[in-house]
């Protein structure tokens, strides 16, 4: 079968369609889908090629697929919808929360070595960055071990001093706190307060009558040579856990769900947050290269932000008022406050890259050329 790239581009964004059908036809890209929303409208809303490795499945208008890490910033979305409702705070401890999450001093604020607050589960410096060992994957899929484990744990590092980026822990922190405060689960919160009052395609964990649309990731190529054995450090200790997440969306989805932050709060009347917790996003707490992902990130409340150590490390994002986040692979979310910008892009072929792949390069950029020509 041919590819064919289908959905909507104003004319200015017409070189994406060409762009997405290029990379489709090369092979390296299968399936995807691109939005680009500018003020509340989507001036780009493309999907096409293939949902399956066979390519023989077409990519339709309503295929998801898993968004590995672009599930944290819906994860960090639904616990700020936590603190504008006054629930949490965000400069408390979480054993204020969850009280058994105190254990090896994390509540001790006489001492406040320990201490995790409520903000360094968000921004990736609580030390929690994975479970000691044995963890098995067994125990990963149990809730109650996992997030039992957790709190019984020491931080790795001293809370707030560094990022060391949470790759699975993080839906566990956040989750069981999101738990403790509302009785709900982060599937089910994000499910009855973002996605159902959005009409956003968007899920953690796909429900059994969605498996039909989903299109299986393609693994990305392994490395040419094995990475060397390193020491017990916060990097390995947290790696042995492996790196996944469990969100399903597409980019039209996602975009929907995370331009409540671009837009200052409110998506078509349906209000998530206020301007003051938005606010909040940008407080800086890391700016250097991260313990667990080894590159140069600068972190705030929930998201990456642009600048700083980040420019080291990923050149192509946009400058300014702009907090984003992708997942393995390169899928990727970026909020730009300053032009009212959300982008996002979902594929299943991954590609190499920590921060996004050479596709969610090109993709952006080629976004923000046409954006510069439009006068943003």
């Amino acid at each position: 079968m041919t590819a064919t790239v289908h959905g909507h581009a104003d004319p200015a964004f017409q070189g994406l369609r060409t762009l997405m059908q290029e990379l489709i036809e090369s092979g390296e890209e299968d399936g995807a889908s691109l939005v680009i929303n500018v003020a509340g409208q989507n001036v780009v809303d493309l999907w096409g090629g293939y949902a399956d490795a066979g390519r023989t499945q077409p990519w339709a208008q309503d295929t998801i697929t898993n968004i590995w890490s672009s599930t944290k910033p819906v994860a960090a979305l639904a616990t700020l919808m936590l603190v504008d409702r006054q629930l949490l705070d965000l400069d408390a401890p979480v054993a204020q929360y969850w009280p058994e999450f105190g254990a090896e001093g994390k509540a001790d604020v006489d001492v406040d070595v320990d201490v995790v607050l409520v903000k360094h589960l968000l921004a990736h410096t609580s030390g929690l960055s994975g479970w000691e060992q044995p963890f098995s994957v067994q125990d990963l899929y149990d809730w109650d071990t996992a997030v039992a484990r957790l709190a019984r744990q020491k931080p790795w590092w001293a809370p707030g001093s560094a990022s060391g980026y949470h790759s699975l822990s993080y839906g566990h922190l956040l989750g069981e706190l999101v738990r403790r405060v509302t009785g709900q689960s982060l599937r089910h919160f994000v499910r009855d307060h973002i996605a159902g009052p959005l009409q956003a395609d968007l899920q953690i964990g796909a429900e059994e009558q969605d498996w039909s649309r989903i299109a299986p990731v393609v693994p990305p190529p392994p490395p040419q040579q094995p990475s060397p054995a390193r020491p017990s450090t916060p990097v390995t200790r947290g790696r042995r856990s492996g790196a996944a997440a469990n969100g399903h969306s597409n980019a039209r989805g996602l975009a929907r769900a995370l331009s409540a932050i671009t837009l200052g709060g409110t998506v078509d009347g349906v209000k998530l947050l206020s301007p003051q917790t938005i606010d909040r996003i940008f407080d800086i707490q890391a700016d250097g290269t991260d313990l667990a992902l080894g590159v140069p990130i600068r972190f705030g409340i929930g998201f990456g932000l642009t600048g700083g150590a980040t420019a080291q490390a990923v050149d192509w994002l946009p400058a300014g008022r702009v907090c984003f986040w992708g997942g393995w692979g390169g899928s990727s979310i970026v909020m730009d406050l300053d032009r009212k910008v959300t982008f996002s892009y979902v594929m299943n072929k991954m590609g190499g890259g920590l921060l996004g792949s050479a596709r969610t390069e090109a993709y952006l950029k080629a976004a923000y050329k046409a954006l510069a020509v439009e006068g943003y």
